[in-house]
């Protein structure tokens, strides 16, 4: 990825990470087998990450601790709990970006 900073470059891999993590997201909303609070939580997540104002980074920084509770659920399936575990690293690789 070339992250530079103060390049339009930049903006647009940032856009492309945070596609990719909400497409994740989108995977684990749809999948039935994951409990539901687990797919409520991966809802209020995505939205956080589209619909905030604030810019990509601070909008990642924000997510990964809701993340980190959402892997700590007990009843997450390990198929589920592994794809969110590589969208806060992809997102941790976004807020320190900046």
């Amino acid at each position: 990825m070339g992250l530079k900073k103060g390049g339009g470059e930049m903006t647009s891999d940032l856009n492309e990470d945070l596609n990719k993590c909400i497409e994740t997201l989108d995977r684990v909303i749809n999948d039935n087998s994951v409990p539901r609070n687990i797919r409520r939580l991966a809802d209020q997540i995505k939205t956080n990450l589209v619909e905030s104002t604030d810019p990509i980074p601070e909008r990642a920084a924000f997510v990964i601790s809701m993340l980190d509770d959402l892997t700590n659920d007990p009843n997450i399936p390990f198929h589920t709990r592994t794809l969110i575990w590589g969208i806060a690293s992809q997102l941790e690789a976004i807020s320190v970006s900046e």
